[in-house]
């Protein structure tokens, strides 16, 4: 089982909490913006947090950040739709992965594997939650098919599934490099 004290799940969770708010709202990865770390988000602080309210506490802090882009930022609302809600299972998802794989964790090559396997599952569920909640039940589109909701699924994941193999990635290079130089300091003591 993966875990950490009590002060390094709140430098992990300070740390996701600053990076949510750096990059929720951008959407196109550049020299000025970072991906958005937001899928990802809910599923490291599954991995690593064990407080269940930081689940609420991120969703609260997505929420307001969302609220503050459309109401003061100049933002489009085009996304704030009755579908909104469906971001709950969607994020929910991510979470769940997150906590599943702590309570299974090993420092392996076989947990690496399993995990992407776990991730990609979790996030085409997400995905489904919230793209599909947002095409059918967002209002905005006024005959919703399934095949045009697969066309839109086939153009916008791959970009989903970048920004999460990034901010994964970065993780899961500093979950490395951690759990190895914790192994050198104990074999030194």
């Amino acid at each position: 089982m993966l875990t950490l004290s009590k002060t390094n799940q709140i430098l992990v969770g300070l740390v996701i909490a600053l990076l949510v708010i750096a990059t929720r709202g951008h959407h196109f990865a550049s020299i000025e913006h970072l991906p958005s770390i937001s899928l990802a988000a809910f599923f490291l602080i599954g991995l690593y947090l064990r407080p269940v309210w930081v689940f609420p506490a991120l969703l609260g802090l997505c929420a307001a950040l969302d609220f503050h882009a459309v109401t003061y930022a100049g933002v489009s609302n085009f996304c704030v739709t009755p579908a909104y809600g469906f971001l709950l299972p969607a994020y929910g998802t991510m979470w769940l992965a997150g906590r599943w794989l702590a309570k299974h964790y090993s420092f392996t090559v076989g947990t690496l594997l399993r995990t992407v396997g776990f991730v990609a599952v979790a996030s085409a569920v997400s995905e489904l939650f919230s793209s599909g909640g947002f095409y059918f039940f967002g209002g905005r589109y006024a005959d919703p098919t399934l095949t045009e909701f697969g066309t839109r699924l086939v153009k916008y994941y791959p970009h989903q599934l970048e920004n999460l193999a990034f901010w994964l990635g970065i993780a899961l290079v500093t979950h490395v490099a951690f759990a190895l130089a914790t192994r050198a300091d104990r074999a030194k003591a």
